[in-house]
């Protein structure tokens, strides 16, 4: 899978070429998801539209509401859909508890919930942005109640 940040990681770390995301998971898991969390394009084309994304639940809604104007552009359709499936993510990771990055065989990021699901958040993202279903918001809530309370120790 070629993820554009990437590039940004390896300059960071010494220019290391042909490094995967799964080693630069496993070498700088926090910097790995900061970079996940950039979601470049799809900030910019949000804020075009006068969505601000402020990693919470409600800009989800938001941009399930935005006109798909991006499906006009064939060429930065799956861009798009790569950054929402990684934006969606990102609200995951930040706002539902024990929710953490992974990575699949084959350096696909995922979220895995601490309830064992594991949600390929880049393969939502695409299917919103291709096909506007199911919404952003619907994915996080289905992942947000397969998580479960909270479970304590006692």
């Amino acid at each position: 899978m070629n993820i554009p940040f990437l590039d940004n990681w390896r300059k960071r770390h010494g220019g290391v070429e042909g490094v995967g995301l799964s080693a630069a998971f496993a070498d700088d898991p926090e910097g790995v998801a900061e970079l996940l969390a950039e979601c470049e394009l799809l900030r910019v084309r949000a804020g075009q539209l006068g969505l601000r994304l402020d990693d919470s639940p409600a800009s989800l809604a938001g941009l399930d509401q935005l006109p798909p104007r991006w499906r006009d552009d064939p060429e930065e359709l799956p861009w798009l859909g790569n950054d929402a499936g990684l934006y969606l993510g990102t609200v995951l990771v930040r706002s539902v508890p024990g929710a953490v990055w992974g990575i699949r065989p084959g350096g696909r990021p995922v979220v895995r919930l601490s309830s064992g699901r594991e949600i390929d958040v880049v393969g939502a993202g695409l299917d919103w942005a291709m096909a506007g279903s199911p919404e952003l918001s619907q994915v996080y809530s289905e992942s947000a109640e397969a998580q479960g309370p909270p479970t304590t120790s006692t």
